[in-house]
């Protein structure tokens, strides 16, 4: 049994709840082990003066752990499993995933602000997502949908300085850094589908390091690995990243499922959108279906055009 366990993460406050959460959780089955959080800045919160579409999204907030990860200058990587590129390096796995947070997304606002108000009037609202961004046009073409670049805190301070009137976040970060207070309210998924695996700590590691694994094993959520596992099967078959307004949601009634898929242009002009129901054991199958469907309703050709999109209006 190993007695030292070095984890990597990025060095934003969640980053480190995230990581300091599953060092918590390891300790609770191996108390006696000594587990250190190492802190490695990632491409995407080095460069924040461009939107996350035009960075590029293979691995944009994940590469640099996954390069130590392969050097083995860390035993395991967390994650926010959502950044986490559907197809991984070789020579690395997704080897536990934690209990699912909250999966919706928040509306946040210093203004008396109400997501009826996302509807009818004309407001200014920041995101640095183009799921949202889509969603919400979809939503209102009226809309002013403004980048927003940074942590938690720095879009906070942003919204504080009035850079906006509303920004649209994953409420789970929130929550995580008891920030609820500046949640006007949380957005039912009919209104905006949050993203693949959203609210989800993932935690990778190299293949072959079985000692690793065996520990890292008794922090896995079963129901959460499953979930998140058929959510990125539908993403990974779509081509999907952060440069496509791909949303996915998965209901879990006893041992039912029902999976919702939504893709569309990031000015919420074109868009798919369906939703797929079974046994909760047949999940991947149904994700396949689900996207088979995207694909049968020409996704791919979409898919083009929206990159061909983004590149003549710049996002």
């Amino acid at each position: 049994m190993i007695k030292n366990i070095k984890i990597g993460t990025r060095g934003s406050r969640l980053a480190l709840y995230q990581a300091n959460k599953t060092k918590n959780e390891i300790l609770k089955h191996f108390p006696s082990l000594n587990a250190e959080i190492i802190v490695i800045r990632s491409k995407g919160d080095m460069i924040l003066d461009t939107s996350l579409s035009k960075i590029g999204d293979k691995g944009l907030f994940t590469k640099e752990l996954e390069e130590a990860l392969l050097r083995k200058e860390i035993d395991i990587a967390v994650h926010s499993l959502k950044d986490l590129p559907t197809i991984l390096p070789e020579n690395l796995e997704i080897s536990a995933v934690l209990k699912r947070g909250e999966v919706r997304d928040a509306l946040v606002s210093i203004k008396d602000i109400t997501v009826e108000d996302l509807k009818h009037k004309k407001i200014t609202v920041a995101t640095s997502s183009l799921r949202r961004r889509a969603q919400l046009l979809l939503l209102n073409p009226d809309l002013n949908i403004v980048d927003i670049r940074g942590n938690v805190d720095t879009r906070l301070r942003k919204l504080e300085e009035g850079c906006c009137d509303a920004v649209i976040m994953a409420a789970t970060g929130l929550q995580r850094l008891n920030l609820d207070s500046y949640i006007k309210e949380i957005i039912d998924p009919s209104v905006i589908i949050p993203a693949v695996s959203q609210g989800a700590i993932a935690v990778e590691s190299v293949k072959n390091n079985d000692e690793i694994k065996e520990i890292i094993a008794k922090i896995n959520h079963e129901t959460t690995q499953k979930i998140t596992a058929a959510e990125r099967i539908f993403l990974g078959k779509l081509e999907g990243g952060c440069q496509i307004p791909i949303a996915c949601r998965t209901v879990i009634n006893n041992d039912e499922f029902t999976m919702f898929g939504f893709m569309s242009f990031p000015d919420g002009t074109k868009s798919i959108k369906s939703e797929i129901s079974g046994k909760l054991s047949e999940i991947n199958q149904g994700a396949e279906k689900l996207a088979d469907y995207f694909i049968s309703k020409n996704s791919f050709a979409l898919l083009e055009e929206i990159r061909n999109f983004n590149n003549s209006q710049n996002i």
